[in-house]
């Protein structure tokens, strides 16, 4: 397995519990975990990579787990009790030089010392969707859900948040507008965070000024948004949502750029390269899909079988200038014995079960048969 994993550059979370492995050079996908003992509490929620040098993958499940897989060994190599299953799914999951993070829909974040069993514990409020870290300033993390504002911590003084968001001005009936933020991302090399809502808002806030409110707000479709994920240009950020739209959007006028085509279902996983202009994204429609963000067409697309939940792209090159079109066909090793043992119905089959129910009504002249009536 470690010569499959070192050549995968694109690694996805699947409702399943498997974790797959993707190589665009090579065309091929790859799944890495244990067939025999799959269940839905393996489910995968986030990812995140292990190190600076991209040779661990953490994996959060469900039921509470952050497993560590290799990339250069191709296997599990720890496992971790992070969680309770009845305080709700993982919403983050991050690392910094000394400690793991995470936390779940109940607002519990935890940071896990390495080496140690003591544990530091912070109360971000209920109902959270998601938590990302700010790659810039590790210690720094920031938290939103429904009913739930954005919120920025410093995770060396969490005591409380140095950041909190303010609610959106009522709108034209001046009725207030319910929070949901859906999902955050931080813009790098500055102060300034991006937020997505399930009603379909774009904001941007600044906590280097006064304001507590957003600094800009951009709208998009009709459909809550889901994801979010901010390419290397920083003056744009691309968002999905439920209905299966993707769109790029421009931060400074707050007007979308346009759209990118081929998506069907909800967008759940997210994620524009660090370095090149490409986005990678999956949902319920089981493909992982690769755009250009320059012209916005499709550069790859690999099915998948399983409906997936979370996308991580590596920093390296994801295909050379010799790889080009579709992924269309992709040799995957998950076994799906329910699809493999329906029988294939078509319409010749219709047709000869519908001619056998006409010929036993009918008589050996050719007419249809009558059911005697007793008086």
């Amino acid at each position: 397995m470690a010569a499959k994993s070192q050549i995968c550059s694109i690694w996805l979370g699947s409702e399943t519990g498997i974790l797959k492995g993707v190589s665009l050079r090579k065309k091929q996908a790859f799944n890495f975990c244990e067939m025999s003992c799959l269940s839905r509490d393996q489910e995968v929620c986030v990812m995140a990579w292990g190190d600076s040098y991209e040779s661990e993958v953490l994996v959060g499940s469900v039921n509470g787990t952050v497993k560590t897989f290799s990339t250069d060994k191709g296997i599990f190599t720890a496992t971790k009790e992070c969680g309770d299953p009845s305080q709700g799914r993982f919403t983050g999951l991050a690392v910094t030089d000394s400690s793991m993070i995470t936390c779940v829909e109940s607002g519990l974040l935890k940071v896990w010392k390495e080496g140690s069993t003591d544990t530091v514990e912070v109360n971000v409020g209920k109902d959270i969707c998601r938590m990302r870290q700010n790659q810039s300033q590790r210690h720094h993390v920031a938290t939103g859900g429904k009913e739930n504002p954005l919120k920025v911590w410093d995770l060396e003084k969490p005591d409380k948040p140095i950041f909190t968001a303010k609610n959106v001005a009522h709108d034209w009936l001046d009725m207030r507008v319910p929070v949901w933020v859906r999902d955050i991302g931080f813009i790098a090399d500055s102060d300034k965070i991006v937020t997505c809502t399930g009603h379909h808002k774009v904001h941007v806030y600044d906590p280097s000024t006064p304001q507590r409110r957003p600094v800009l707000e951009a709208d998009f479709g009709e459909y809550p948004l889901t994801a979010l994920s901010l390419p290397a240009s920083q003056d744009a950020v691309v968002v999905g949502n439920t209905h299966g739209e993707l769109a790029i959007l421009d931060l400074r006028k707050g007007l979308v750029r346009g759209c990118f085509k081929g998506l069907a279902g909800a967008v759940r996983g997210l994620q524009c390269h660090p370095s090149l202009p490409l986005v990678a994204s999956c949902g319920l429609d089981r493909f992982l899909r690769v755009h250009s963000l320059e012209d916005r067409s499709l550069q790859h697309k690999v099915y998948l079988k399983s409906r997936l939940n979370c996308v991580l792209l590596s920093s390296r090159v994801l295909e050379s200038s010799s790889d080009s079109g579709d992924v269309e066909e992709v040799k995957a090793e998950e076994e799906d014995e329910v699809w493999d043992n329906m029988e294939t119905v078509t319409e010749k089959t219709k047709k000869r079960a519908a001619e056998k129910d006409e010929a036993a009504v009918t008589g050996a002249d050719g007419k249809k048969k009558r059911k005697q009536v007793k008086k």
